[in-house]
């Protein structure tokens, strides 16, 4: 018997989800409170990082914390009305600051995003949604050698996975970026990446691989399950029950109040991520760069120059700071002098960060209710492999890693 499964989440994750499982066979309906890809999915950097294993919480960066808090031209913001609910989040999220942690953390990262190029072109192969694809280098621009092996901890690790940077130095950084400032002395190349031209675009697009596969999207909002037989047999939305031989929860930080009703308190909480399309836009980066004093990834996209970073903590409820704005307005100035545009457009969206990095992939118990996500900065990078492995664990294949790690039981007890 054909298998009925609902998708809760029309972002990457999800829709790359409902991609998969209507390959292998399943009916698979799609819910979201809005449309695909308007969601986090929609504001990201759109860089296909696949050398983005390893974490934010480094060893050190406890004792680093307060000073980038203090520091106004650190991309690091807290709403101080927001701390005490925070504060139970970041304790565990910065227990996890240490060689073994990150060490471990990286391990479970980089199967989720290191063949993400491959995995894209897997998703989108013979479909319309395969042009917004873009092949490229990643570089990382430092103010200076000595900036770059400051890094060198991230490095190791990242050349412990296969990806090692080639460096360009004084005019050679021009030579290969003619548009960032004189004031960059060292760029980090690393090849087999790629970029997305139009995240919201594409997700759409996607969507309509999805549609014309024979897959159902409904927009509504869902409220809880039935589970009253022991493993799910309805999901419960505000236009009424829906039945379903399983489900599959993929609505990033919104997760958090369904795994509640589902039993399950996740130490999850909004990063939220501001970006800068600079429409128009000339004399910008030829290809995604991090520019690392600023801690944000300038892309070229088919709108134009995008401009992605910060973070602030701060809640879901609150609508965006302009201090995280003009930040990032003055280190793009700093890092691309020459840059023109027509006009800018701004945004604010929600990352999903778990306090231990680490993605929820897998079921709930014996429930029938998987879990994807928890992508924290790399939704885009590890949403085609998320949605390929839960696709695989429900059509009963056997993921060729080990999903243990991913497991959302692992806070069963939290």
């Amino acid at each position: 018997m054909t298998q009925k499964i609902i998708i809760i989440g029309a972002g990457i994750v999800g829709v790359s989800t409902g991609i998969w499982l209507r390959r292998f066979g399943a009916d698979v309906t799609i819910l979201d409170r809005a449309a695909p890809g308007q969601g986090t999915s929609y504001g990201n950097a759109g860089v296909l990082a696949a050398c983005s294993m390893v974490p934010v919480t480094t060893p050190g960066l406890l004792r680093k914390a307060p000073g980038m808090l203090m520091n106004r031209d650190f991309p690091l913001f807290l709403r101080a009305s927001y701390s005490p609910k925070l504060a139970p989040w970041l304790m565990k999220y910065l227990s996890h600051a240490n060689d073994a942690d990150t060490r471990r953390i990286a391990e479970g990262l980089t199967p989720i995003v290191a063949d993400t190029v491959e995995q894209h072109k897997a998703l989108t192969d013979g479909t319309d949604a395969a042009h917004w694809i873009s092949d490229s280098d990643y570089h990382f621009a430092y103010v200076s050698r000595a900036a770059f092996d400051a890094d060198s901890y991230v490095w190791s690790l990242r050349h412990q996975t296969g990806f090692v940077p080639t460096l360009h130095e004084g005019a050679a950084v021009q030579g290969q970026e003619p548009n960032l400032s004189g004031a960059i002395g060292c760029l980090a190349s690393v090849k087999d990446h790629g970029f997305i031209r139009d995240p919201g675009g594409y997700v759409a697009s996607l969507a309509e691989v999805f549609t014309q596969m024979g897959g159902d999207i409904r927009q509504t909002e869902v409220v809880d399950f039935d589970l009253s037989g022991g493993r799910i047999t309805s999901v419960i939305t505000k236009d009424g029950a829906m039945l379903c031989d399983a489900a599959v929860l993929a609505t990033g930080v919104w997760s958090k109040p369904l795994m509640k009703k589902l039993g399950i308190s996740v130490p999850l909480e909004s990063e939220r991520g501001y970006h800068i399309v600079f429409e128009g836009a000339e004399n910008g980066p030829l290809a995604p760069t991090m520019v690392a004093s600023g801690k944000f990834v300038a892309t070229p996209m088919a709108a134009g120059l995008r401009c992605a970073g910060i973070v602030e903590f701060g809640g879901l409820e609150a609508g965006p700071s302009k201090a995280p704005f003009e930040l990032l307005r003055r280190k793009v100035a700093e890092a691309y002098p020459s840059l023109t545009h027509t006009r800018q457009d701004e945004w604010m969206g929600h990352r999903p960060a778990p306090s231990d990095s680490l993605p929820l992939i897998g079921e709930i118990a014996q429930s029938g209710v998987m879990t994807a996500f928890g992508h924290h900065h790399i939704g885009l990078t590890g949403g085609p492999k998320t949605g390929r492995l839960v696709a695989e664990l429900l059509s009963g294949r056997r993921p060729n890693i080990d999903m243990q790690v991913y497991t959302p039981n692992r806070f069963a007890q939290s």
